[in-house]
């Protein structure tokens, strides 16, 4: 059995390859990340609609249950306290920051996530090319993108390189991740471009800049499936669904139950707000939507792809008040998120096992 070891962004140690995945709304944030940087992993706050903390208690104005507005929904204030309360558990360990590019106020965001804390930013949904700028006070901050393509990961290194950056390390995903994909719809179930066919040209690219880490996600669940992409080139994998099966993870228990209830044939591709397809589990929301209505209002103008609610009404759905209401525990508006493999989820257990299960292959 091969021997998995730790890796190094930049200046910081990751004892045990396994990367937890951000994922938003209140997926990860405080006790899950922090669990995870405890336990040895690197441990990843999700950014994203941080004004449902704690029943937006942080959130200066709102409407109808909702956060208003963009300094609302990324509240500041809420992001600080799930960092303070992250540290609290992990210590100085590493904590990373999963930062959309797709949303409204990214700029803003990627600095109060530095002035929280954050040891790495990590992002996706979009090319990233200004967080050199962004991150030029903060030089012990690593900076890393999520790719599916080796061109994606080029664009990026030349950027990145003229503004004497690179990457701290690379995530590669693959198209059996759960929430927003980096493929077409067409693509997602085509063999090149499944996690397997990507990887080892980005490794080839990667090569080109520099020796920094590759991590593998979409699909990953067991350590079987982690040395099967290790054997491929992969220095650590990212897995984010599989954390949602543990007490520590921020979900509601409603979204707890939902994954432990489905079946693979529940596990579905649905269109999204911010123009990516997307994978959740199909509940009542999915079921029941209603495509090109004009029913639905921006409250929380979270992402600029949507353009004030023209893509929330497009698709039948707005995206923050679904993965809010799911964060919420409310079944019948909630919007869940999963990964080709979350039916397999059928136990809760701690963080801490789970990640010595991946370590050990042992229960």
């Amino acid at each position: 059995m091969r021997e998995l070891k730790g890796i190094k962004i930049g200046k910081h140690y990751i004892e045990k390859p396994i990367i937890q995945g951000g994922m938003g709304v209140g997926i990860s944030w405080d006790q899950l990340a922090g669990n995870v940087s405890k336990n040895g992993g690197l441990g990843t706050i999700s950014a994203i609609c941080t004004g449902y903390y704690q029943n937006m208690k942080f959130v200066k104005k709102e409407v109808d249950g909702r956060p208003l507005g963009t300094e609302n929904a990324y509240s500041r204030k809420a992001l600080f306290e799930i960092f303070k309360n992250a540290r609290q558990i992990c210590g100085d360990k590493p904590l990373a920051c999963n930062i959309l590019h797709a949303i409204n106020d990214y700029e803003r965001v990627v600095n109060d996530a530095l002035e929280a804390g954050a040891n790495i930013i990590v992002t996706g949904a979009g090319l990233p090319l200004e967080l050199p700028r962004l991150t030029e006070n903060y030089p012990d901050v690593e900076i890393v993108p999520i790719v599916s393509s080796a061109r994606a990961l080029k664009i990026i290194c030349k950027k990145w390189k003229a503004a004497g950056r690179t990457p701290g390390a690379v995530i590669v995903e693959g198209p059996k991740s759960g929430g927003h994909q980096g493929a077409k719809y067409n693509e997602l179930f085509a063999p090149e471009h499944q996690l397997e066919a990507i990887l080892p040209p980005i490794k080839e690219e990667r090569d080109k800049w520099g020796d920094f880490p590759i991590i593998a996600a979409g699909g990953i669940w067991d350590r079987e499936d982690i040395e099967k992409i290790m054997d491929l080139g992969a220095d650590a994998v990212q897995l984010g669904t599989r954390f949602i099966g543990t007490h520590e993870c921020d979900a509601s228990p409603v979204f707890k139950q939902v994954l432990l209830d489905s079946k693979e044939e529940d596990i579905v591709i649905v269109s999204s707000p911010v123009g990516y397809p997307g994978r959740a589990v199909k509940t009542n929301l999915i079921k029941t939507l209603e495509p090109d209505t004009k029913k639905i209002k921006c409250i929380s103008n979270c992402i600029f792809p949507c353009n004030r609610g023209e893509g929330a009404r497009r698709v039948g759905y707005c995206i923050a008040d679904s993965l809010g209401d799911a964060y919420l525990g409310r079944l019948q508006s909630g919007l869940f998120f999963s990964g080709a493999n979350g039916y397999k989820l059928k136990e809760i257990v701690h963080v801490k096992d789970l990640i010595d299960e991946l370590m050990t292959n042992e229960k």
